[in-house]
């Protein structure tokens, strides 16, 4: 299964998995344009896996402010668009509740993101996803940029919290 921009813009207006349900930042912090393939098999713990990507622009608002006269894409909104996306695979496999970071065990930054990197994509490995006493999920992702992997985050966790 895929899912357009358009189809993630829409997932950012907090109905597309049902009201009160996952949901994904709109506007600004939205790290995520296209989603390739989701699936709840495969993947390095045959648990589910995720391919995604985002278009970088010269023009992206961090770019501006991170740093000044050396303009690089900060880390943690990579790591945040591997935080997305756990949410969304949660939404997506029809679990209920809003997505919260939880959490990342270790995370590896080796490359950086500058604005003419064109596109960036994300893989995101599902390790387990826990149903009592709350929803959560636990993953491994990687930042790839040119076939090279230059962010890596092992127990990436996302909860979903009702109310």
């Amino acid at each position: 299964m895929q899912f357009s921009k358009s189809q993630i813009l829409a997932m950012s207006d907090g109905k597309f998995f049902g009201e009160g349900n996952a949901q994904l930042p709109s506007s600004l912090m939205l790290m995520i344009d296209q989603i390739s393939h989701i699936a709840n098999t495969g993947g390095l713990f045959d648990k589910g896996q995720l391919d995604a990507s985002l278009q970088i622009l010269p023009d992206h608002w961090f770019f501006g402010c991170h740093f000044h006269g050396d303009p690089v894409m900060p880390g943690c909104l990579g790591l945040d668009a591997l935080w997305q996306l756990l949410g969304i695979f949660l939404g997506w496999s029809g679990l209920t509740g809003k997505g919260r970071a939880l959490g990342v065990g270790k995370v590896k930054f080796s490359g950086q993101i500058y604005p003419n990197a064109g596109c960036i994509h994300y893989q995101l490995h599902i390790k387990r996803v826990i149903k009592k006493p709350m929803v959560m999920g636990i993953a491994d992702g990687r930042v790839i940029h040119n076939c090279n992997v230059i962010y890596q985050a092992n127990d990436l966790k996302v909860g979903l919290i009702h109310g």
